[in-house]
Order: C-alpha cells, then sequence, then structure tokens
C-alpha cells in the first residue's frame, strides 16, 4: 500500500503556552492530515528534555515530556483556572521554543494542577499506566534531581548514587510528596497522550515515533539499571558513543551516550530492550529505530575524550537481538534508520530484520555521496523516502545553501522550476517515487527556509526550536495535498478508489 504522512513535532505545533501541546492545535492538525490525504504523522521522541533540549538526550526512555501537557485541558478538566496560566510569559516569539520561560514556569502550574487532583481523579488515571514498572525510579529519579539542584546523579552523594538500599528507602519517604507530584506529572501526560492517539487512530492516521538508540548518561534509565551499561565501578562510562570522522565532520561526531553492554543484555534475552520498544508501541503505531548501523557496529570512543577521532568499531547484537524482540511482542511495523556509510554487514542485517530503510533526496545530489543510493530511480518499493529529516535543512535552505554543482544536479535529476516551487518539485518526486511511504517535513509544506530547520548535528543554542504559525492548517493547503496524494495514488484506503 502506497502511503504519505508529515513529519511535525509535538513542540513546533502553535499554542499560546511557549510550545505545542497534545491539546486542540493537535487535533487540529490531525483533521489537516485526514483531509490532505496523509495516512501517517510522524513526530520526534516526547520524553522528558535534559539540557540542551534535545529529544534525543532524555531523563528517560519511558516517560513523557511535561511541557506538552496541555494547560487548556487541565482546565477543562477542572484542574487549573485560566487566569493561572494565561497570564504567564511563555515567550515573546510565536515561532521559537523558549525553552528557559517554559522551566521557569511550566512546572509551577504543574504543581498547582497536580495539588487538585482528588483520590478519584487519580483512581482513574492510574489506569492507564498500570503496567509501568519504570515510573517509581524515574519519579525518584526526578524528585532526587530537583533536591540536587538538577545535578547529574553522577554527582549525588555516593549512597545515591551506587542505589544502595537503605538510601533509595530513606529518599523515598523524605521526598515522599516529590515523588508524588512526578507521578502525578506522568498520569496526566498519558491521559493526553492515548486521548490524542485515538483522535487520530480513528481518522486513519496512524503515528510513527522515533526512538533513539542510545539514552543518555543522566537518565533514570542508567541509574536504576547501571548493569545495562558499560560503566566502571563509580557508574561512570568506560566508552562512549559517536560516529567516526567522515566528509561532513573531520573531528567525528561525539554523542557522549553511554554504550550498552551487550553480552550482559544477551544474557538475560535483552528484556530491558524489549520492554523499552514494548512500551515505544504503547505510544505509537510505527516506531523508527535511529542509528539502526549501532545494531551491527558500534563506535566506542574513550571517556573523557573531546573528540570521535579515537573510537573504534565493535561488533552490535546483530539479527540476534531483532529476533528476540519479535519473539516477545510479535511482529511489529519498524523503520529502519540506515542513513550514512553502510557496509555489507549493515544491509544484511536490514534484510534479514526485514525492516525498510530511509531514503533522503537531499542526500541524493550530495557530491560527498558515499554511494547510499538515494536517487529515487535505485530505490525499491520496500523504503521510505524523505526530502529532509529534522536533521537536514529544509528544502528551500538547501536550494540556497547546498554547492552550486549540487542544487544544478538536482534541478536537472528532477526537473525543478520556481514557477512550480523547488520544494513542490522535490516533494512530487517523492510521491512519485515507488517507495512505499513518503514523509515530508511540514516545513517543506509551507516552502519555508532555513530559519525553519529544526536541528543543525554536532551544533548547540538553536535547535529544537522551530514552531509553526496558528492559521497555517488551511483548508487550500490540504486541497492542494490531496490532489498530489490522488495523483500519485496514496490516498489511505478510508479515501481509495
Amino acid at each position: 500500500m502506497r502511503r504519505a504522512g508529515i513529519l511535525m513535532p509535538i513542540s513546533s505545533l502553535p499554542s499560546p503556552c511557549g510550545i505545542g501541546t497534545l491539546g486542540a492545535a493537535a487535533r487540529e492538525f490531525v483533521d489537516f492530515l485526514v483531509q490532505s490525504g496523509q495516512s501517517c504523522w510522524q513526530i520526534l521522541p516526547v520524553g522528558p528534555t535534559s539540557y540542551g533540549d534535545s529529544p534525543y538526550q532524555s531523563f528517560s526512555s519511558f516517560a513523557g515530556n511535561p511541557y506538552f501537557i496541555d494547560l487548556d485541558i487541565l482546565a477543562e478538566w477542572g484542574f487549573l483556572e485560566p487566569e493561572e496560566y494565561q497570564s504567564l510569559d511563555w515567550g515573546n516569539d510565536p515561532e521559537r521554543v523558549d525553552y528557559e520561560a517554559l522551566y521557569r514556569n511550566r512546572f509551577a502550574v504543574l504543581r498547582l494542577a497536580c495539588s487538585r487532583l482528588k483520590r478519584g481523579d487519580l483512581f482513574e488515571l492510574r489506569g492507564v499506566l498500570w503496567k509501568a514498572d519504570w515510573l517509581e525510579d524515574y519519579a525518584l529519579f526526578m524528585a532526587l534531581k530537583d533536591r540536587y539542584d538538577g545535578a547529574p546523579w553522577l554527582e549525588w552523594p555516593e549512597d545515591l548514587r551506587l542505589r544502595r538500599p537503605a538510601a533509595l528507602e530513606s529518599a523515598r519517604k523524605e521526598l515522599a510528596g516529590e515523588i508524588d507530584f512526578w507521578t502525578r506529572v506522568q498520569l496526566l501526560f498519558f491521559s493526553q497522550w492515548w486521548s490524542l492517539k485515538d483522535y487520530a487512530n480513528e481518522r486513519g492516521v496512524s503515528i510513527i515515533g522515533d526512538l533513539p538508540i542510545y539514552v543518555s548518561i543522566d537518565s533514570a534509565d542508567v541509574w536504576a539499571h547501571p548493569e545495562q551499561f558499560q560503566l566502571d565501578a563509580g557508574g561512570r562510562p568506560t566508552e562512549v558513543a559517536g560516529c567516526p570522522p567522515d566528509g561532513f565532520s573531520a573531528d567525528g561526531q561525539l554523542w557522549g551516550n553511554p554504550l550498552f553492554d551487550w553480552d550482559r543484555m544477551k544474557a538475560d534475552g535483552y528484556q530491558w530492550w524489549i520492554r523499552r520498544i514494548d512500551a515505544q508501541f504503547q505510544l505509537y503505531d510505527t516506531l523508527r529505530i535511529d542509528h539502526f548501523r549501532g545494531f551491527d557496529e558500534y563506535y566506542a570512543i574513550p571517556a573523557g575524550d573531546t573528540t570521535a577521532r579515537n573510537g573504534r568499531w565493535r561488533p552490535g547484537p546483530g539479527i540476534d537481538f531483532f529476533r528476540a524482540v519479535e519473539a516477545a511482542l510479535g511482529p511489529r511495523e519498524i523503520i529502519a534508520e540506515d542513513l550514512g556509510f553502510l557496509t555489507d554487514s549493515v544491509r544484511s542485517l536490514l534484510k534479514a530484520a526485514g525492516y525498510p530503510g530511509m531514503k533522503v533526496l537531499e542526500f541524493a545530489f550530495d557530491s560527498r555521496d558515499t554511494g547510499g543510493g538515494y536517487l529515487p530511480h535505485c530505490y525499491t518499493r520496500h523504503c521510505v523516502v524523505y526530502a529532509g529529516t529534522h536533521d537536514n535543512d529544509t528544502i528551500q535552505g538547501w536550494m540556497a545553501h547546498a554547492p552550486a554543482e549540487d542544487v544544478a544536479l538536482a534541478k536537472a535529476y528532477l526537473r525543478l522550476n520556481e514557477q512550480e516551487g523547488w520544494h513542490w518539485g522535490m516533494m512530487r518526486s517523492a510521491w512519485a517515487s515507488v517507495a512505499d511511504l513518503a514523509v515530508m517535513q511540514f516545513q517543506d509544506v509551507l516552502g519555508l527556509g532555513s530559519e525553519a530547520r529544526m536541528n543543525t548535528p554536532s551544533t548547540l543554542g538553536n535547535n529544537w526550536r522551530w514552531r509553526t504559525l496558528p492559521g497555517r492548517f488551511t483548508a487550500a493547503l490540504a486541497d492542494r495535498l490531496h490532489r498530489e496524494m490522488e495523483l500519485y495514488q496514496r490516498l489511505p484506503r478510508r479515501e481509495g478508489r
């Protein structure tokens, strides 16, 4: 079945409270997807973000982002009064997320709302998380972070850092009120999330989520389960994750995430990973697994290095991992992020796993391309095509800033012209391809430039901030998209011929 979708992060939705939420604008976007003939809504990870605001560096692989809780819905539920949040400073630019303003104001409002949850409310909300075996550790982790002014857990007192039972029990008693608050926040998030997901699914829209392969060192995941990671006796990584130097970065990419102890994980049947993936499928219909190559081989950089130059490749778990996941969870709809330089063994792993890989049109015309097969005539049906992802410039930005010879090749190959619009021409080529699924960034649907880029890898300070303005989910835009879907036979079955 040929399908199409739009990549729109929750954070990028319009809302009056500084960041996109799970409220009215999210439902308006679902309606827009239906009207425009889209089958899928792809989002970025929805976990609570830490320093740097990246959704790929989260305090938990399992928890939801408190910023995404819609305050208007909390007011409808009777937990807030509008004047308690509408007059606060959420930032002065509706097209940019002001994370400092959110951090300064959002939690005070959530504390007020959570204080008003009564026993009956809690009983009803707890029903949505009755199997959440991660919640107790996460709530304690966040309570302890607050107690120590946000310090990473590696800087906590030794008894807590190493999770000695007496210290944990003492903290649970002392911080019972804070633990209860962080638990209630998750109950509110998941109640709103599943309401939104039901709204989308009932209208024929499936949600594609994004799972980073690695977790943050400063996370409840590593603190609660250090045995799953390559750590020393003090809980510190011995080597960290990243990517080697290439044509895009002379020093490579130093991500700094702790590496998995794959031998230990294999010994217990990858139970931690199975729990993690199972939890993701409670949130999403389809899961994109980031950095698929890391399951074949992973790049290990000595802890303490300032670049990725001295790393080396080590063997990953391979097909044994994916067979264990399928045996435990059954067949699931998974997309493999297989971008970048691929070895024959990675290609063999992807084929054995049976997942569709990714194609990115902007890569197809890059003079530094190492043979990734991103030109549309190289595609097979079993793949997902993007014009660009959240890590790429927008189409208009790419056309303006890519090397002249790359842009010239794209214009010639795709028959692009200004009258149609560079962005419409490139998207049209993706929709026309044989790929089973074509996903476009909403910034590209709008024809925005580099000012709307979501992330520039290996940079800090200006990422994850773009938001669309209210009023952009128009009927005219939906109609134009719908015509393209009809032309290229990507209409969902609810409208199929």
